[in-house]
């Protein structure tokens, strides 16, 4: 079913446009790396906030609310590109087991720093930032951090991308 899901997609008229232009596969990746650049850095800013070493003049839950559109742009940039970039080589992203660690680690690092976003205003109430709130934006830091030395390794070990 995947198999076949993965074939279509390549074989997609659409897809194999975009890819076959030099120019429009270079925007596509512009894109997607920013995308990531907005959705990473507005989250590391809200996690340094929270481990209280960013921004100190400015409460956590503003700096979350303020940066929460930059990471929804952000996110929806890199999820958008990153799928058609996906969908041009599908059946070798689908079958190369680093691709599938950098989906994990990217969807493990989303929850963290959503986990963050959505307490950060709870975390702001107690007298000063609770430990489980510091480990958790320290946490959020860490796996994008993974995240990110993953991704870097997709192309370099598969082959793909």
């Amino acid at each position: 079913m995947l198999l076949h899901l993965g074939e279509w997609l390549e074989h997609n008229s659409w897809i194999v446009a975009i890819n076959s232009s030099v120019v429009l596969s270079t925007i596509l990746e512009v894109a997607h790396y920013a995308g990531f650049f907005l959705l990473v850095g507005s989250i590391a800013i809200v996690d340094l906030r929270v481990l209280g070493v960013a921004t100190r003049r400015q409460t956590a839950t503003s700096l979350a609310e303020e940066l929460f559109p930059w990471m929804c742009t952000g996110f929806i940039s890199a999820l958008l590109s990153g799928f058609i970039m996906f969908a041009g080589d599908a059946t070798d992203f689908s079958a190369a087991s680093i691709f599938r660690v950098k989906m994990l680690a990217v969807l493990l690092a989303l929850a963290a720093g959503i986990i963050v976003q959505w307490s950060v205003r709870k975390w702001e109430r107690a007298p000063s930032m609770p430990i489980g709130a510091r480990l958790m934006a320290f946490i959020s830091l860490a796996l994008w951090i993974g995240a990110i030395l993953v991704a870097v390794e997709v192309p370099a070990i598969s082959g793909v991308g």
